[in-house]
């Protein structure tokens, strides 16, 4: 599932210039860069595969900071270009940064601003979000990147509107991709929108991958709190919230108990974790009925009651956006895969609140992403479509055997927006 721009004229008049190439590929390599991620655009742009279809790409690797390079299991590599060598390229690609909490080279970020401005097109993969954010390059932009590292984004650089939901987000000139492998999702992209389907399917049979993944993040978010609450009073309203699911309160409850206006809790609570406290509600009320369809008896409007749902309507309505199914028919799968002798729990052994830990914050349910996006495959996504998101880990191995039973049939999130 991706974000693609549909009304974005700059990008679509936006000229190549001086030498500049749309065939030339230069790969930003960092020195602590993960060398899986910085070897999918190398494998993707890099090979010939003509005689399968794939029409060729010309690569140039280039080294962002003075050589050798390390990474992965202390491998040292030499790129055979330099910053230079990317005032040629069409499309300049950064796989990946070493450090979400560290600036890149400054040089580097003058050489993506240059390419930028001269035409080419800007693509970073996982944590390569977090060079084109420092360059200025995502301001006012849709962007995804790995879901632990969302947040982080999200708060760093609040004039990105961070989608971790997304395996990638095309806005035209500039794309980001989710972690590792969501790299090689948005390098099929690059080949599908510039040779065609074609193309791009027969580059996903040479990678044995498919041509097109569906779904999102969502079902490998860890859906909890960043550790960073934990100091803050709001810590305490949080832990409230967690114990009591079961009942029914809003976010003017919880701004009450932090002793705020529902705007200063709202500001607060997204400086704190990057989301909206709206939507961190309702993803934990969701998650509980999770739990609670995997370990008990209880019926799905029994479920809504015990997870402080209005009503079963609104738990279906909420728990397919997230998960992509109806509370039975995820019941169903869970239960398929269940080892036998695992015994349902009963009305005596009550689930426990789900905890806040480490992880990530939740949806934005207000901040919009820019009406010129859209999500494809998939119906368009309204304005005011969430751009960040969060709920309790999910821990059962075999609940994340059923969440992956539905990820094949998975239509887009456009974000919840009812009561609960």
């Amino acid at each position: 599932m991706s974000h693609d721009s549909i009304a974005a004229p700059e990008a679509a008049a936006r000229k190549l210039s001086g030498r500049r190439r749309k065939e030339i590929v230069a790969v930003l390599l960092f020195s602590g860069g993960p060398i899986f991620e910085s070897s999918i655009p190398l494998s993707v742009f890099g090979i010939d595969r003509q005689d399968a279809g794939v029409p060729r790409y010309r690569l140039l690797v280039c080294g962002g900071e003075d050589g050798p390079l390390r990474t992965t299991g202390g491998l040292e590599l030499t790129a055979p270009h330099g910053l230079e060598a990317i005032s040629r390229a069409g499309t300049v690609v950064v796989p990946a940064w070493r450090s979400i909490t560290s600036p890149p080279p400054a040089e580097a970020l003058d050489a993506l601003r240059r390419a930028h401005e001269e035409g080419a097109r800007i693509v970073g993969l996982c944590t390569g979000a977090f060079v084109l954010a420092a360059a200025g390059l995502l301001d006012g932009r849709p962007a995804t990147t790995h879901w632990m590292y969302a947040p982080t984004l999200a708060k760093r650089y609040p004039s990105v509107h961070v989608d971790p939901r997304e395996l990638f987000v095309d806005d035209g000139d500039v794309l980001t991709s989710a972690g590792t492998a969501a790299g090689i999702d948005l390098c099929l992209h690059i080949v599908r929108t510039d040779h065609g389907n074609e193309a791009a399917g027969a580059l996903a049979r040479r990678l044995v991958v498919p041509p097109r993944r569906s779904g999102g993040q969502e079902r490998y978010l860890d859906r909890s709190l960043p550790e960073e609450i934990g100091a803050d009073p709001l810590a305490e309203v949080v832990a409230w919230a967690l114990e009591h699911l079961h009942e029914q309160f809003d976010v003017e409850t919880l701004a009450a108990r932090a002793y705020m206006s529902r705007r200063t809790f709202d500001r607060r609570f997204r400086s704190l974790t990057g989301s909206a406290p709206l939507q961190w509600l309702i993803t934990q009320r969701v998650l509980q009925a999770q739990r609670l369809l995997e370990t008990s008896d209880y019926s799905v409007d029994e479920v809504a009651g015990r997870c402080g749902f209005r009503s079963p309507v609104a738990l279906r309505g909420h728990f397919r956006r997230q998960l992509g199914s109806s509370p039975a028919a995820y019941r169903a799968a869970y239960r398929a895969r269940r080892p036998q002798g695992d015994r349902p729990q009963t009305d005596s052994e009550p689930p426990a609140p789900v905890p806040a830990g480490p992880g990530m914050g939740g949806l934005h349910p207000e901040a919009g992403v820019p009406p010129q996006v859209r999500r494809t495959p998939g119906p368009t996504a309204p304005a005011g479509a969430p751009h960040t998101a969060s709920a309790a880990a999910l821990s059962a191995e075999h609940g994340q055997h059923a969440r992956e039973a539905f990820a094949g049939s998975r239509a887009s999130l456009p974000g919840p927006r009812s009561g609960m």
